[in-house]
């Protein structure tokens, strides 16, 4: 289900542009257009869910399986040293559409607390070869 007006529907219906990296039955998964870290992937549900307590039990696996292949596969198609997996309720939700954050990250990366610096592309070329470098690692995740 689709709601008008909604970012991430229009993201995943493919009315909005964007660099998506990984697509399922479940969820769907594209870099953020404001990274904390370049890589900064964003994972939603295909349906719209407003926060984790509205999504169905029956979803939390599927989801949360995606989630994982995601945080592998930025971690290796990025060669990070790990990933920071996050969400936001309603508080600090800049979308009310169910999200979670994989942020790629490195020792001494500088990231502090929920002080998160945005770093932005150079160029929509080098945000496409940090989706292509992802989306090729999501099928060995």
């Amino acid at each position: 289900m689709s709601v008008p007006g909604c970012v991430f529907c229009e993201i995943i219906d493919g009315t909005r542009p964007a660099a998506v990296v990984a697509s399922d039955d479940a969820a769907v998964a594209f870099l953020d257009a404001r990274p904390v870290f370049k890589g900064h992937t964003l994972v939603v549900p295909r349906a719209h869910i407003a926060t984790l307590t509205d999504l169905p039990v029956v979803d939390l696996g599927p989801y949360f399986a995606t989630v994982q292949r995601l945080a592998r596969a930025v971690e290796a198609g990025l060669e990070a040293d790990g990933t920071f997996v996050a969400m936001n309720n309603k508080v600090s939700q800049s979308v009310a559409h169910l999200h979670t954050h994989v942020v790629p990250r490195r020792r001494k990366d500088g990231l502090r607390g929920f002080f998160w610096p945005r770093v932005p592309y150079a160029s929509d070329a080098e945000r496409d070869d940090f989706a292509a470098r992802i989306r090729a690692a999501v099928s060995d995740a």
